[in-house]
C-alpha cells in the first residue's frame, strides 16, 4: 500500500483503511429493513349496514402493524427484480406453502428456489408444443406465477384503516409481487418506457389506480392502472441512495435465505434417494462385471 501523507474527504475507503477504520462497518451490524406488502384488494370490506373499505381498492399491509387502503397510491420504484413462485395446498397437519426462487434481473436463468428444486419445478428451455405435453405438467406450469417485484416508496392517497376510518400514513417502503399476467404487462409497461428514455425508475413517481374486470361467473377482479409523467422527476437525495442500498441489502438478504434452503432441501432429496438404493444390489452388479 502506497503511504498517504495528506488526507482526502473524497476517498473515504482508502483513508478509512489508512486510519485503522477499515473493520469497523464490517462488525457494525445494521438493522434490516422491513418492508409493507402492497397489494390490489379484490374484496370489499363489509360493516353491518355499509362497504366500510371498497373493492379494488390498494391495500398497505405494515409488518407486525395495521393494514392501511387507498383507491389510488403514488409509488416511486426504486428497482424491480423477477422471481418464480407456486403455492402448495396443504394437508392435515401440513400448512399451505409457497415455493418461491431468488429474485434475479431476468428470467433468463435457472433460478434456485426454496425447495431444493430450480425454477419452482418449471421445466427449462422453451417449449415448442405445449399441447402435447402431459396434463401432469401442464397444470405444473398454471401452477407456477412469474412475479415482477417492484421495491419502493409508496404514498397512500386519503388513506383509510380497515373499519373505513381516514388516517395519516407516512410515505413507506414497499414490496409488491405482480404476478398477474395483465398486471405483470401493465407494470412492465412503466418500466420498459423508462428505459427506452435512459431514465432510471427512481427518478420518477408513478400513479397507481384500478379498473374491474368482470368474469364469466359474474364476479370482479382488478387490475393496476399505472400512469407517469415524464415531464417531471425528482431529484436525489443522500436519503434516497441510503434507501437504495437498504433495497439492495433487503434482496440480497432474501436471496440468501433462498439459497440455503435451497442448499439443506437438495441435500436432504439427496440423502433421500441414497436411502432408497438397494446397495447389495450395487454390489453384486460390480461382481458381476469383475466375474465378466
Amino acid at each position: 500500500m502506497t503511504e498517504l501523507t495528506t488526507i482526502d474527504t473524497n476517498n473515504y475507503a482508502e483513508m478509512a483503511k489508512a486510519m485503522g477504520m477499515a473493520n469497523e462497518a464490517a462488525t457494525t451490524k445494521k438493522q434490516g429493513m422491513f418492508l409493507a406488502r402492497l397489494r390490489l384488494n379484490h374484496s370489499p370490506i363489509l360493516g353491518a349496514e355499509s362497504i366500510l373499505v371498497k373493492a379494488g381498492t390498494y391495500k398497505l399491509e405494515i409488518p407486525d402493524g395495521p393494514t392501511y387502503y387507498a383507491e389510488s397510491a403514488i409509488m416511486r420504484p426504486f428497482m424491480q427484480r423477477f422471481m418464480y413462485k407456486k403455492f402448495v395446498m396443504g394437508s392435515a397437519g401440513t400448512p399451505n406453502r409457497y415455493v418461491k426462487t431468488v429474485m434475479a434481473d431476468s428470467l433468463n436463468m435457472d433460478l434456485k428456489d426454496n425447495d431444493g428444486g430450480f425454477n419452482c419445478g418449471k421445466p427449462a428451455g422453451w417449449i415448442e408444443d405445449y399441447n402435447s405435453l402431459p396434463d401432469s405438467t401442464k397444470e405444473l406450469i398454471r401452477s407456477i406465477k412469474r412475479v415482477r417485484v417492484v421495491l419502493g416508496n409508496v404514498e397512500l392517497i386519503n388513506p383509510k384503516d380497515v373499519n373505513g376510518n381516514p388516517v395519516d400514513v407516512d410515505t413507506t417502503q414497499f414490496i409488491w409481487e405482480v404476478e398477474n399476467r395483465d398486471a405483470f404487462k401493465t407494470i412492465g409497461g412503466i418500466f420498459t418506457k423508462l428505459a427506452k428514455m435512459k431514465r432510471l425508475p427512481v427518478q420518477h413517481s408513478v400513479t397507481l389506480n384500478s379498473e374491474e374486470r368482470k368474469l364469466p361467473n359474474g364476479n370482479s377482479f382488478f387490475l393496476p392502472l399505472a400512469s407517469m409523467d415524464v415531464t417531471s422527476s425528482v431529484e436525489l437525495s443522500q436519503d434516497d441512495q441510503d434507501k437504495f442500498g437498504d433495497f439492495m441489502g433487503w434482496v440480497q438478504n432474501y436471496n440468501e435465505y433462498i439459497i440455503n434452503a435451497y442448499a439443506e432441501k437438495a441435500t436432504s432429496k439427496h440423502d433421500e434417494d441414497l436411502d432408497d438404493l438397494n446397495l447389495d444390489d450395487i454390489v453384486d452388479l460390480e461382481l458381476e462385471d469383475e466375474v465378466a
